[in-house]
């Protein structure tokens, strides 16, 4: 998984303008590998829709992959004949590395795709960038699962795709609707950052690209579309399936861990209106209070159904000691992650260690309480016990937010690193 990015946190976003006449706002990929049959039909029929409907300028580039028949022929003449095409030639197949090179290379704001047999009505495709364009969004995705699409296919493609998103909220806890369909968009200062971090070369890369989008808080908007399944696609579906099953475990494997660099994705504070500020509150405070509270709620639960389990074969002191550490190290993890939105893996060891002080600091008092409650009752019933300990954790959980603000999580403000080229992707017109 690669992590090696530079980038700092993307701006907030802006309205695009027209621009100029000679650099298009929108940039359509059209993926092809051996597509003699549909590549000139499918140009001809987008350019014409752009042309008649879009009010900004355009450009479509055919993205020829190692095909073998008349593809990149067709390719060049049409690139010849039409000024708003262009097309590019890689020695190697892959729908994920075509869409990398041509989408690290454009010049255009918004990167968009499509497939070649068109089998998305086009009509979607303006929806499609306009919340891109306003500065609405940063990604877009045609879907064919919402209630208002209108699809037409057979039974098998029907189930192949349903179960395959399935497993996408069941794993990687998507929630957006269609992770396959072969239309998408993305602002290009977005694709910059996130191209670097996704590793997958074909059929995967677009549902890795909008899973790490979505896990970085990144905002992506969803178009119902009419789609008509091609009978004669070329795509086969048991590989194809296979392939996005390991992609599948892969991307979890490295979410799990904190192996992507996440965060710095982030947009800068203010662009999301629930960063405003309030009177009186500090920056951020508001959110991590909540944060802090949904965490501490589920880390008191796990504390005293690891206390009672605990209990059950040894002392008071041994089980809460024990309850406690395996809670603190939960409740550090989780707080780190969600409260403050630390992610990867820097610093994480240090976090721990000092997240292990703030234990200590609880254990004192929950064993102290426990002490007491000794010493003033002689031997008072489990449920007493838990009621006590309730009322220590609550003490300790206003000063472990305290502390975790301040000392293990303290606010950094960094300048954003330096931009510069992060791809050397290389590639043949």
């Amino acid at each position: 998984m690669r992590t090696d990015t530079p980038w700092g946190t993307l701006p907030a976003r802006e309205h695009l303008l027209a621009g100029k006449a000679d650099r298009p706002v929108l940039d359509v990929v059209i993926p092809v590998h051996n597509e003699e049959t549909d590549l000139e039909r499918c140009v001809a029929r987008l350019h014409e829709h752009l042309t008649r409907t879009f009010p900004y300028g355009f450009r479509i580039t055919v993205a020829d992959n190692a095909s073998t028949d008349r593809t990149p022929d067709i390719a060049d003449g049409l690139a010849s004949g039409i000024a708003e095409v262009q097309a590019y030639r890689l020695e190697e197949k892959g729908r994920g590395r075509a869409l990398r090179t041509v989408w690290s290379h454009s010049d255009a704001p918004v990167l968009a795709y499509m497939d070649v047999d068109l089998s998305t009505d086009l009509n979607a495709l303006l929806p499609l960038v306009a919340p891109l364009i306003s500065g609405h969004s940063d990604l877009a995705i045609g879907s064919r699962l919402t209630s208002n699409s209108r699809v037409v296919r057979g039974p098998k493609r029907e189930f192949v795709s349903r179960a395959y998103n399935l497993i996408l909220k069941s794993s990687l806890a998507a929630r957006f609707s269609d992770g396959q369909c072969g239309f998408k968009a993305i602002r290009r200062e977005v694709a910059q950052r996130l191209l670097p971090m996704v590793e997958d070369t074909g059929w995967f890369f677009d549902t890795e690209l909008l899973v790490l989008a979505e896990r970085a808080g990144l905002r992506i908007h969803e178009v119902p579309v009419d789609w008509v399944d091609d009978p004669h696609s070329s795509v086969h579906i048991v590989r194809t399936a296979a392939e996005d099953l390991k992609g599948v475990w892969r991307v979890g494997r490295a979410l799990a861990v904190g192996a992507l660099p996440l965060d710095r994705l982030a947009r800068p504070f203010g662009d999301d209106p629930r960063d405003r500020e309030l009177s009186g509150v500090p920056r951020g405070l508001a959110r991590q209070l909540v944060g802090f509270c949904v965490v501490g709620v589920f880390s008191t639960l796990l504390y005293l159904l690891l206390y009672s389990l605990f209990r059950a074969g040894a002392g008071p002191q041994t089980a809460n000691a024990a309850a406690l550490l395996l809670s603190a190290v939960a409740n550090t993890a989780a707080n780190r992650r969600l409260t403050f939105g630390v992610r990867g893996r820097d610093r994480a060891v240090r976090h721990q260690a000092q997240g292990l002080v703030v234990f200590g600091i609880g254990l004192a008092l929950t064993g102290g309480s426990l002490a007491a409650l000794d010493a003033a009752a002689g031997s008072p019933s489990h449920g007493t016990e838990l009621a006590v300990l309730v009322a220590a954790n609550l003490a300790a959980t206003v000063l472990r937010f305290l502390l975790f603000r301040a000392w293990v999580f303290p606010e950094r403000h960094r300048a954003p690193d330096d931009m510069s080229d992060a791809i050397d992707t290389r590639w043949t017109a």
